[in-house]
């Protein structure tokens, strides 16, 4: 079939690290068959992050997590209605479920393409959505997670090169950063995000204390913090028990945080969306990890550390669950000590 008369639909609904693990699929795809449509269904609250994407010529902003919230209203009912007609009214070529849930399987089903890939059942969070696709693909074996959606693309023909990462960048988050930093008088900083979707993932905020405290008397960096809104009050805490003046909070956007990442010498967190778009714009990480495997989530850079307690696997979120264990403050300062080194070399 002619480039120009192919579409192709990923369906990538969320979260912010699992969007940047799909975009250098999007690239290969675009690459491959330069003259193609490429489409991608997400999240409304995650748009953001795909503003100005060379490689996609439409974004489709669902909001499924807002649906649920007001089923019962009548206007809802009508938006969903639009969204499936926005939907059904392209022919793609083939949609491509990069999220492997029942919600993302029916809409790539929902799309009418002829064509539906997602992964086989052992790579899937709910494996019975799987009944919805044409067609199933295995990756290989202890892959990255961006190399596990690669395996999607390459299913249509894709061939993946370097991988590519391209994040919306405006000159006026650069310019409101740039400002805020200036403030702060922090220039030449180390930035931490200790917060995450999932309490299992998160290092104890005494922890991180602890860190900000040891690091502030043995490096010369400004250290500062970021988070979502919601975690302003746990940065909060954290910054009352270091004791410092050293650190500082600083609330951001997405794309604000992006902007931050790129100026940071070096990033220090857990298994999270901040971690991911850190990854993605090249800037040193120590990673701390647990119960998710640094070898599929983890940072991709050579001289990066992911620290990881070796915890089991363990995707389901647990409410009940304790803060990260089995990770010393003094192993993520020998990590911090050993990752600019690096940088220097």
């Amino acid at each position: 079939m002619n480039d120009a008369a192919q579409r192709f639909l990923m369906v990538r609904l969320s979260s912010i690290g699992d969007i940047v693990h799909a975009l250098p699929a999007a690239a290969a795809l675009a690459e491959t068959f330069p003259q193609a449509q490429l489409h991608w269904v997400v999240e409304k609250r995650y748009a953001a992050l795909l503003a100005g994407n060379p490689h996609l010529h439409r974004v489709i902003a669902l909001d499924t997590l807002g649906w649920r919230e007001r089923l019962t209203s009548s206007a809802t009912f009508k938006e969903i209605c639009n969204g499936i007609f926005d939907l059904r009214r392209t022919p793609y070529t083939a949609a491509l479920d990069f999220q492997g849930l029942w919600k993302s399987a029916m809409v790539a089903r929902l799309s009418a393409s002829p064509e539906r890939i997602g992964f086989s059942e052992r790579w899937m969070r709910e494996p019975s959505a799987a009944i919805l696709y044409t067609q199933k693909v295995s990756p290989p074996e202890g892959a990255h997670v961006v190399e596990e959606n690669l395996a999607l693309v390459e299913r249509v023909g894709a061939r993946a090169g370097r991988w590519q990462f391209p994040l919306p960048r405006y000159e006026q988050d650069d310019a409101h950063v740039e400002e805020q930093l200036a403030a702060l008088d922090s220039k030449n900083f180390i930035l931490i995000n200790p917060g995450g979707g999932w309490r299992s993932k998160r290092w104890s905020p005494e922890n991180y204390s602890s860190l900000i405290r040891q690091l502030s008397r043995a490096r010369q960096e400004k250290i500062i913090l970021s988070g979502s809104p919601s975690e302003g009050t746990l940065i909060a805490g954290i910054l009352q028990g270091a004791g410092t003046g050293n650190a500082r909070y600083l609330p951001a956007t997405i794309v604000q945080f992006i902007a931050l990442a790129r100026r940071a010498r070096l990033f220090i967190g857990g298994d999270t969306g901040p971690l991911h778009l850190t990854a993605a714009v090249g800037t040193p990480i120590v990673g701390i990890y647990g119960p998710t495997d640094p070898a599929r989530n983890g940072p991709f850079a050579a001289d990066d550390i992911a620290l990881y307690n070796h915890a089991p696997v363990d995707h389901t979120r647990n409410p009940n669950a304790g803060y990260l264990s089995g990770i010393s403050v003094e192993s993520v300062m020998e990590a911090v000590e050993t990752r600019l080194a690096r940088v220097n070399e």
